[in-house]
């Protein structure tokens, strides 16, 4: 059993303790324990090599970068990871964001075959343990601009870390899917807690991460046990085909962002002996909220966030700036306050997203998500959406969640988005991209009906623009608002 709480100091025990023990599984190969210390090795010497200073690790998800990222936690090194796929220009505004000094390529420290060597017996030593000092530097989605830095410390990944191997039963023996890439604040879970535990990760290719049957094979031949990803992944899964099962999956996480009722309601066919959760957080703080769906086929909608994680706070605050006390039910911002949280941004100046407690009642910052949650008369919190979202169109107030919600409710809807551009005499005006399931026929004629039964005519998308194609995605996964907003803006 893994006794220390430190990640990186708990990486070289199982190192010592279980080498063979699986650690990775990457393109249809197992890596041990020992077979990763290599390669930790190998980038542990190019990052020594490096200037002093915080370093920027980059490049597409491979065993080589996880190695990398080892290696600068094991030389208490703090270090970027950006997008993989962010424009030159955008990576240098990131890097000088976060202020550091060099960037490191894992491609070229060392080759696949380094893979398959044994890890030799020398080690350089581990920096000194530092609970506050930055290790990971992770970016937001970057689904409405250019992503934001937001360190955190190595004692804010220890706790979350901690946390994920006593609720999920995450260690020896289990393993656990990686979809998202290592820019992702859900790597943490995926990636770093299962490391941290001596479980086993799978790595979704990202070659391979839009394709259905491939990720179908890879979760049933490794057997996993645990997946977290944003409901892309669910809904190309659900699209491999009917009377798929696997039976080895006993935890379904859904996070980052709302799924489709319909699909929602076929996972357990999928997943015949999974439990299923609705999994709340930001970037900023990491997870706060976990919701055990109780009946996924007849789930409450729009889901509950459901409880607090251990030694989380949260508040809701009106438009007023007061502060809805619990119990009493209310809509307002949800400010969210965690053990496993940034202090701030690096190289922006937002300070007003991070801000004392609303109630003055404890020391603890507090992170405004600019998320909207309303609490009922029984104190269960949901989602209704977000600040940003909220326009105004010939006078009324407009949530294009809300108009999203009422499409994808459509059965032949897969996707769907809808943008608020700036118009004169209406103040905005709603254009929606859709995506329909492969086959269907669905016109806008008929899309128009079904949001008339169910929107107030302020609600109605001026355009409706319907296509066969997914939606272009950030790297996360999430619908890329910017890119579809500014190709509106061409074609207006």
């Amino acid at each position: 059993m893994v006794s220390s709480s430190h990640l990186a100091a708990a990486f070289r025990e199982l190192v010592r303790e279980r080498p063979e023990s699986p650690a990775l599984v990457w393109r249809g190969r197992e890596m041990s324990y020992a077979g990763l210390q290599a390669l930790v090795l190998a980038a542990r010497a190019a990052v020594d090599r490096a200037s002093a200073g915080p370093l920027c690790v980059v490049g597409e998800k491979s065993p080589q970068a996880v190695a990398m990222i080892l290696a600068c936690l094991d030389a208490g090194r703090s270090f970027l990871i950006p997008p993989p796929s962010i424009a030159p220009a955008a990576l240098d505004g990131l890097v000088a964001r976060a202020g550091c000094v060099d960037v490191l390529d894992p491609r070229d420290i060392v080759s696949d075959s380094a893979a398959a060597v044994p890890a030799p017996a020398g080690h350089p030593a581990p920096a000194p343990y530092d609970p506050e000092r930055i290790s990971f530097m992770l970016t937001t989605s970057g689904s409405t601009g250019l992503p934001k830095v937001v360190p955190l410390t190595t004692g804010a990944v220890d706790r979350f870390t901690g946390w994920v191997h006593e609720r999920f039963d995450v260690g020896p023996g289990r393993t656990v899917l990686n979809y998202a890439p290592l820019n992702f604040d859900v790597c943490l879970l995926d990636i770093w807690a299962t490391l941290r535990s001596g479980g086993r990760v799978v790595l979704v290719d990202p070659d391979q991460s839009t394709r259905a049957s491939a990720l179908v094979d890879l979760i049933a031949s490794n057997g996993v046990h645990i997946i977290q990803a944003v409901p892309m992944l669910y809904e190309l899964l659900l699209q491999a085909g009917p009377g798929i099962r696997l039976e080895s999956v006993e935890h379904v996480l859904i996070t980052g962002d709302t799924i489709r009722p319909a699909s929602l309601a076929q996972l357990p066919g999928l997943f015949p002996n999974a439990r299923f959760y609705n999994l709340y957080g930001c970037t900023e703080t990491n997870d706060s909220f976990l919701y055990e769906i109780p009946s996924p086929a007849k789930p409450p909608i729009p889901l509950p966030l459901g409880s607090l994680l251990p030694g989380v706070r949260a508040r809701l605050v009106g438009e007023d700036g007061t502060v809805l006390t619990d119990p009493g039910a209310g809509v307002g911002e949800l400010y969210v306050s965690t053990p496993f949280q940034t202090s701030g941004y690096l190289g922006a100046d937002l300070p007003e997203k991070f801000v004392p407690d609303p109630l003055g009642l404890d020391q603890r910052i507090y992170f405004r998500s600019g998320d909207l949650v309303r609490r009922d008369t029984i104190g269960r919190l949901t989602l209704v959406g977000r600040n940003d979202f909220q326009v105004k169109i010939r006078g009324q107030r407009v949530n294009t969640r809300d108009v999203e919600q009422v499409l994808l409710e459509h059965e032949h809807v897969l996707e769907a988005v809808a943008i608020a551009l700036p118009d004169e005499q209406t103040g905005h005006r709603l254009h929606a991209v859709v995506r329909r399931r492969p086959g269907s026929r669905l016109s806008g004629l008929q899309l128009r009906r079904h949001c008339a039964g169910q929107l107030p005519a302020a609600a109605m998308p001026a355009r409706l623009r319907i296509t066969d194609e997914p939606l272009p995605a950030t790297a996360t996964g999430k619908i890329d608002r910017n890119l579809i907003r500014n190709a509106e803006l061409k074609e207006s």
